[in-house]
């Protein structure tokens, strides 16, 4: 959550940050702002709102260094004043994280501070004007020391040309260019800018002048972090003719499953040793990631036969787990910075299990803290909603279930892509949109595997959409939920198994004589026939009952994207919510 982007340059800066706060979007836009120095000079411009707010006055800031921000709210409102940099003496600063004890730092040391703001993140700029020392790096230490929670933090300073740098659980990387040198919270800022990244690790520093890039550990020693490749590339940023990233990123569900298959053997053998012995398996996420984990637990279950949990991540780490030494741990995050996630990886590592991160980001902290990373080879995914990295996801964890069964599942996987592409690009989904847009509440369900599913289109209309929506396994209908049906009401059955479709299709008949509108997405012939004239079908190529979620989940994302559409929602920037979730 919140985008940083910072640089020291041998040219214009405010140009090059405006560019990467476009590109970091994603991860917050309720408002923006770039500072810039120029001439022991700091100057400061930041607005409410998208970072296009920025366009017509970032052009007006000089100087060759400066810091950018794009805020998703957690401690005050989205207004000007809590916009992103804060000045003070000397000093301007941004933020990204939460400083959790901001309110005994206020009462303690800057009871007599002018605070022009409601956010957690001004004490920091204060404290560095409080005990500035003349020496940048040592008082932002000094500061560091005194906060509690997470932190990224990119400071200038009227008597540095250039930037200082300060991160603890939240992701910093920097990188050398051509024109300088530069900092950002993820690797698509400097798309184009940096061949080569390094990420700072926790309670590391950094000064980065247009000269170069000095690291320093939490003691202040200078140290080396491994220079990798930037993968982020400009061509992965563009809209490629669709009207929004959503649409594009659902029509790359196809190849993100590729590329997930071709990239496996990378960590397959590591896999192999790391599940010797293994009796127990937890799956852990949050959102998205903790669906696709319900799927993998049917995968692991009916494949390898070991039994298999899974947990939202914010609730394993605080439940005191029973883990142990035979216990894989499968942590599950897209951005791979995700807070609760990482710490549960870090919890159960703490108690001996064995950590499998599954992730779209190649130096994330999630990486960093798990024994194997299987990657999900997605590629960047801007829109905020989860979609073909859900795709990457499921892939993965296929995977992964076969080299727990001793099978070598690849072949299945490289049959799906064309009955993906198929729904995508052939699916009129039109009719269920358009009811879910006029109803009072959505209801998504489903048995077994398509109850997982339905979460998972529940979350997505959910999000971009902003209709009430829940998921339910679809035998729980009558316990409950069943009260809330009317003529107002939709449900969108998901029905993908011929050995439960029997079963499922007793929930659409109880939505319908309670004058509930249905709409079932299935792959059976059979159903499609038994409904067409009572409810809306959406009919779906048959990829056989465990790929099923590859292709379901397809339409159901498409609905969310129209359905957002229709009513004018931005279904890429959905509202309060942010991409990378790094704050608990």
């Amino acid at each position: 959550m919140c985008g940083i982007v910072g640089c020291a340059l041998r040219r214009r800066a405010s140009d090059i940050i405006y560019g990467g706060l476009k590109q970091l979007e994603y991860r917050g836009y309720d408002s923006a702002g770039i500072a810039t120095l120029s001439k022991g000079q700091i100057s400061i411009v930041k607005k409410q709102g998208k970072v296009s707010a920025l366009e017509n006055c970032a052009s007006d800031l000089d100087g060759n260094i400066g810091i950018g921000h794009t805020r998703w709210a957690t401690h005050g409102k989205p207004s000007d004043a809590n916009a992103h940099p804060f000045a003070a003496g000397k000093f301007a600063i941004v933020h990204n994280g939460i400083i959790e004890n901001c309110l005994e730092l206020k009462r303690e040391f800057l009871s007599d501070s002018p605070f022009s703001s409601d956010t957690d993140s001004e004490v920091i700029v204060r404290l560095l004007d409080k005990y500035y020392d003349g020496n940048l790096l040592t008082t932002l230490k000094k500061v560091c020391s005194l906060l509690s929670g997470s932190y990224a933090i990119a400071v200038i300073c009227a008597d540095f040309e250039g930037i200082a740098a300060a991160k603890f659980k939240s992701p910093i990387i920097v990188g050398s260019g051509a024109d300088g040198n530069f900092a950002a919270s993820d690797a698509p800022a400097l798309a184009g800018l940096c061949r080569d990244i390094s990420v700072l690790e926790d309670n590391d520093f950094a000064l980065i002048t247009s000269d170069g890039i000095k690291i320093f550990d939490g003691d202040l020693n200078e140290v080396f972090r491994p220079v990798r490749p930037n993968l982020a590339t400009p061509a992965n940023l563009e809209l490629g003719g669709c009207p929004f990233y959503m649409l594009k990123e659902i029509r790359e569900a196809p190849y993100a499953v590729a590329n997930t298959c071709a990239v496996f053997h990378t960590a397959e053998g590591e896999v192999k040793k790391l599940c010797k012995n293994i009796n127990r398996i937890i799956l852990t996420g949050c959102g998205t990631a903790y669906n696709s984990g319900l799927v993998a637990k049917r995968y692991i279950e009916q494949f390898a036969r070991i039994p298999c949990e899974a947990e939202i991540a914010g609730e394993f780490r605080y439940k005191n787990p029973i883990v142990g030494g035979n216990t894989l741990v499968v942590a599950i995050s897209q951005s791979g910075e995700t807070a609760d996630t990482v710490e549960a990886a870090r919890l159960a590592k703490s108690a001996n299990a064995k950590v499998i991160a599954v992730t779209n980001a190649p130096y994330s902290q999630l990486n960093s803290v798990a024994d194997v990373v299987i990657p999900v080879a997605a590629g960047p995914e801007i829109c905020v909603a989860a979609t073909k990295s859900y795709a990457g996801q499921i892939a993965a964890l296929y995977l992964l279930a076969g080299v727990l069964a001793g099978k070598d599942l690849t072949d299945d996987l490289q049959k799906i892509s064309e009955p993906c592409k198929n729904t995508v690009e052939n699916t009129d989904i039109s009719a269920v949109a358009d009811m879910c847009a006029r109803s009072s509440g959505v209801y998504f369900l489903g048995r077994d595997i398509d109850y997982a599913v339905a979460l998972e289109g529940s979350l997505k209309l959910k999000e971009v959409s902003y209709i009430p929506s829940e998921g339910y396994p679809a035998g729980e209908l009558k316990h409950g939920t069943l009260a809330l049906i009317d003529e107002s009401a939709v449900a969108v059955v998901v029905i993908t198994s011929e050995r439960l479709a029997g079963k499922s299709k007793n929930a659409v008949e109880q939505v319908l004589s309670r004058k509930g509108k249905v709409a079932v997405i299935t792959c059976i012939n059979s159903i499609a026939e038994e409904f067409k004239d009572r409810a809306v079908i959406i009919k779906i190529p048959d990829c056989g009952e465990y790929l099923s979620p590859l292709v379901s989940s397809s339409a159901l994302q498409l609905i969310a994207y129209e359905t957002a559409l229709l009513l004018n929602r931005d279904p890429d920037k959905p509202r309060n919510l942010a991409k990378s979730v790094t704050v608990e």
